[in-house]
């Protein structure tokens, strides 16, 4: 076996790991924010995955890329919903006021 795909595959289990620790460690109270983030996350990856299908390199490439960017809008989008959501629950009913 190719040593660098070794090393590839030792460096994703070791990601596996510790993504799985640090986010069974996150209080509920931070769920919200950190959602916030990854959209922003999501949105570096749409710029980075536009990039890779407009560069043209091969097919491949733009096929993988275009699928990036379908996969990460929707993950942006489908965030912001249930970011949305979240936040809509903190909001104080005006009808509950207005009485």
């Amino acid at each position: 076996m190719n040593e660098q795909i070794l090393f590839s595959i030792y460096i994703f289990v070791l990601a596996i790991f510790v993504g799985f620790e640090v986010i069974t460690k996150v209080p509920p109270l931070l769920h919200t924010p950190l959602m916030s983030g990854s959209n922003a996350i999501s949105g570096i990856t749409i710029v980075g995955a536009i990039l890779s299908a407009g560069l043209g390199h091969s097919t491949l490439g733009q096929v993988l890329g275009m699928l990036a960017v379908i996969s990460a809008t929707i993950n942006v989008v489908g965030g912001f919903m249930v970011t949305d959501r979240m936040l809509e629950m903190f909001k104080k009913d005006k009808k509950k006021e207005a009485k």
